[in-house]
């Protein structure tokens, strides 16, 4: 069984707009119009906000759609457009590298061949080789990132207005499905309640001639 999707702190302001879209409502507000300083109106409010895990399950498909599209939207658009020194090194190092070792490698190489003395050639050319492995490793790197960039952005992001009507769906969703009947559920029970009728324990009145254990109402 699928547990709805716990409400987030960054969606209560949402459902606390669904709530008062709810106490709007033509219904609810003639429910409400016997109490002009709206003390029930604030009381129903804070009830559906305590109450708003619970009520914001009834909404819970829409909710799980909106989140779907809203976290993709966010990690196909990060933060500074996905730029940065990274992206610049994976380009520039194999660029460097490759460029440094053909230069050592071919100084290194005509040093050999006018057979200088000394280290030196034997030096360059090992530091040739070097970057020259740097620049292959730098190289796979690069070309793995860029592998990976273009296999993401086979999968289109949703546009921002799927986004916003996702939300839009669930807000209505909160109202329809949650918040209004929750409302309308304690109002007919507090209108029940009022209209309940409250009698004594012993309604029978004993006629005074007869005794007094003898509770069998006048027949007269």
């Amino acid at each position: 069984m699928t547990h709805p999707p716990r409400l987030r702190p960054e969606d209560r302001a949402d459902f606390a707009a669904a709530v008062d879209l709810a106490l709007g409502t033509a219904d609810i507000r003639d429910a409400l119009a016997a109490d002009p300083d709206g003390h029930s109106a604030a009381h129903l409010r804070a009830d559906a906000l305590a109450r708003a895990d619970t009520l914001a399950a009834a909404a819970a498909e829409p909710y799980r759609v909106y989140l779907s599209l809203r976290g993709a939207a966010r990690r196909e658009t990060p933060p500074g457009g996905g730029g940065g020194l990274l992206p610049a090194l994976a380009v520039l190092t194999p660029l460097v590298s490759g460029t440094s070792a053909a230069a050592l490698l071919l100084v290194g190489g005509v040093l050999r061949a006018a057979r200088t003395p000394g280290p030196l050639p034997g030096s360059l050319a090992a530091a040739g080789w070097t970057l020259a492995l740097v620049a292959a490793l730098s190289g796979l790197v690069a070309l793995a990132a860029l592998l990976r960039t273009a296999l993401r952005r086979d999968v289109v992001p949703p546009a921002p207005d799927q986004v916003e009507h996702a939300r839009r769906v669930w807000r209505r969703a909160l109202v329809d499905d949650g918040v209004l009947p929750h409302l309308r559920h304690l109002l007919a029970s507090s209108a029940e309640a009022a209209i309940t009728p409250r009698f004594p324990a012993d309604t029978l009145t004993p006629c005074p001639a007869r005794a007094r254990k003898d509770t069998t109402p006048c027949s007269d």
